[in-house]
């Protein structure tokens, strides 16, 4: 249940309840008395509200014993449904219930975006990379307070969903079926494993990786349908090796992800079938001399393979993935450009 629905639901209680309690009293007098509903609801406003009015009618013996038990009943369940009001506004929860309101209306209008399960270390440096290039995402993590450090230590809030992400609903609730990828990053394979079981039943189309912790467990993973799996251990031991043999080149990598201005990343665009560039010479989109993205090679439809440096006159094909160097809003203008119909 979600913080919104939690606050609703007690202020809704409340409401009941002195809802109830004013029935009662309205319908004990019309037994008791005899009085019409205007007076007997009347009575019993001023009865539990304690404003000291004089009585409606003269009460028979039955109606001033009815009359004490109301009073008793009737300032209890009001001073608990005041005092309940009170503490949600002073606790701040009707203001959180809000917000989270409107979280969930902006997470429910999101398509195309990602969705990171687990708001960890690999999950703060995914949201990180995400927020610099101009991705939408939603994080889902049982902890709200690992979620607040991380909008802290990014400087930025994001939408998020607090629940486990092995669960279908809570993937639900971060729009996974309207999803472009899924990141599994979950603190152990197993439930890392679910996680991708979940996401790929929910939305088949959707990317799905998944973060490998222990050895031996990468096959396990892509047979529980990851479409790709990173083991940080190897990663690491790669990156240091790199560090030793080849500084320069890994420098260049770092000023690229560590620059605070500027943000200059390696990308790929993908040329949709109906843009006005297909059949046109690769000159056009590869921006050398032009201060654009650099074309570095182009991935074709339905192949692996990288042609790394093509000739300027190779024709741009439906389906190709262009990969590019550039800063980032470059980037996502030339995507732009690319997924156009006309050369406006």
């Amino acid at each position: 249940m979600t913080g919104f629905a939690r606050t609703r639901d007690r202020l809704f209680g409340v409401a009941a309840l002195l809802a109830a309690c004013l029935a009662v009293g309205t319908v004990g007098y019309r037994l008791i008395e005899g009085w019409s509903f205007l007076d007997s609801l009347y009575m019993t406003v001023i009865t539990v509200a304690t404003v000291g009015y004089g009585e409606v009618h003269p009460l028979s013996p039955g109606g001033r014993v009815f009359t004490m038990l109301l009073i008793l009943g009737g300032i209890g369940l009001f001073t608990y449904g005041f005092s309940t009001i009170a503490a949600i506004l002073v606790e701040g929860e009707l203001s959180e219930a809000f917000r989270r309101r409107r979280m969930e209306k902006d997470i429910a209008k999101l398509s195309g975006h990602y969705v990171v399960c687990g708001a960890g270390h690999t999950g703060g440096v995914i949201c990180a990379e995400l927020l610099k290039t101009g991705r939408s995402f939603v994080v889902v993590d049982q902890n709200a307070e690992t979620v607040a450090k991380q909008a802290e230590r990014l400087g930025a809030e994001f939408p998020f969903v607090l629940g486990d992400g092995t669960d279908d609903d809570v993937l639900r609730r971060a729009g996974v079926e309207r999803a472009a990828g899924v990141f599994a990053v979950l603190s152990s394979d197993q439930d890392n494993a679910f996680v991708v079981l979940s996401a790929k039943g929910l939305n088949p189309k959707a990317r799905v990786l998944a973060c490998q912790k222990t050895l031996g467990v990468r096959d396990k993973l892509l047979r529980s349908g990851a479409d790709g799996v990173v083991d940080p251990e190897f990663i690491g031991g790669l990156r240091l090796a790199s560090e030793m043999i080849r500084p320069v080149t890994v420098g260049f990598l770092d000023s690229m992800l560590r620059e605070k201005g500027e943000h200059v990343r390696f990308d790929e665009v993908s040329v949709p079938s109906d843009s006005f560039l297909v059949g046109r010479p690769l000159d056009e989109v590869r921006g050398a001399g032009s201060g654009g993205p650099l074309l570095v090679a182009v991935v074709p439809a339905g192949s692996g393979r990288y042609e790394i440096n093509p000739p300027a006159d190779r024709p741009v094909r439906a389906g190709d993935r262009l990969v590019m160097i550039g800063e980032t809003a470059a980037l996502a203008a030339l995507r732009r450009r690319v997924g156009a119909t006309s050369n406006n």
